[in-house]
């Protein structure tokens, strides 16, 4: 029991180290963007909303880590009703499909049944990354008898679908992909990432510019959620994609994103709606 205790604890310690960290980069980041922000930083509501957001991302963080094994062991769940689109969720670094746990049970309860999820190694590159979600899209394709699945990624799962729609062929096989704090154009923080995907979601990268170069997609509506608390994209406009509708939200944290309700209405929203601008109208008026 001294064992699990410690291990335990050095693991908390470890997480409340990372998000400190990591929201202390944001910090200067986003301090440095603007005199007024600078003025403001250290007064009470600020650091509030600092601590506030440091608790639940250690939270959720830490949570998140517990459910790992279970994303290993447990059966993949397949969804099983034909004809109906189905919406495949592809989770981010250093995480499994155990990390959708929550956000599943909420999609459900909003009558979204057809859900799906799947594995990624954090120790590949993007492109085989890119090459496994392919696969499971077309599994589900022929295997529910759908033309188009819908895609929902989180942070790097959203720049591995992007590579799918964009670069490998994937832009007639779905419908609509929603991206939940993708940093699409990099993050300051990926080169302490011991994963050869650092070197993809580096600012600036090889892979990076040759998505921004690439056509956008044609026949899939692409929605992007992200949060101007983001502490893991640094800084917080990398999250902006150019060309597609952007929502943003504020005061959630990274992994935060995956329980808070409104980044999973939000989601939801972007999900049932069909035209574009009641989309926008839809989700703007959540985050008020």
């Amino acid at each position: 029991m001294k064992i699990i205790a410690t291990v335990l604890l050095i693991l908390l310690l470890a997480e409340t180290l990372i998000v400190i960290l990591s929201y202390s980069m944001c910090w200067y980041e986003f301090a440095n963007s603007d005199p007024l922000l600078m003025k403001n930083r250290f007064k009470p509501r600020s650091l509030w909303i600092a601590v506030s957001l440091i608790a639940q991302e250690i939270f959720f963080n830490c949570l998140t880590l517990a459910l790992l094994p279970f994303g290993l062991w447990a059966p993949r769940n397949q969804p099983r009703i034909q004809g109906e689109t189905p919406i495949l969720l592809v989770h981010g670094l250093f995480n499994n499909r155990a990390s959708w746990f929550w956000f599943k049970w909420a999609l459900r309860r909003r009558g979204f049944n057809n859900l799906a999820t799947i594995n990624l190694s954090s120790y590949h590159n993007e492109e085989s990354l890119t090459e496994q979600v392919a696969k499971r899209v077309d599994e589900l394709r022929h295997s529910l008898n759908v033309e188009k699945v819908h895609l929902v990624g989180h942070s790097m799962g959203g720049i591995i679908a992007r590579n799918f729609l964009q670069l490998r062929g994937g832009d007639g096989k779905v419908d609509k992909c929603v991206f939940l704090g993708t940093p699409h154009a990099g993050s300051k923080l990926t080169p302490f990432a011991l994963s050869p995907l650092s070197h993809a979601l580096v600012p600036n990268s090889d892979f990076i510019k040759r998505l921004a170069a690439s056509p956008p997609a044609q026949h899939t509506n692409m929605i992007n959620i992200y949060s101007r608390k983001d502490n893991m994209v640094v800084p917080t406009d990398s999250a902006h994609l150019e060309g597609v509708q952007n929502i943003i939200l504020d005061r959630i944290g990274h992994t935060g994103l995956l329980y808070r309700h409104k980044a999973i209405n939000a989601v939801a929203t972007a999900l049932e709606t069909v035209g574009d601008e009641f989309i926008v109208d839809s989700l703007r008026k959540q985050d008020r």
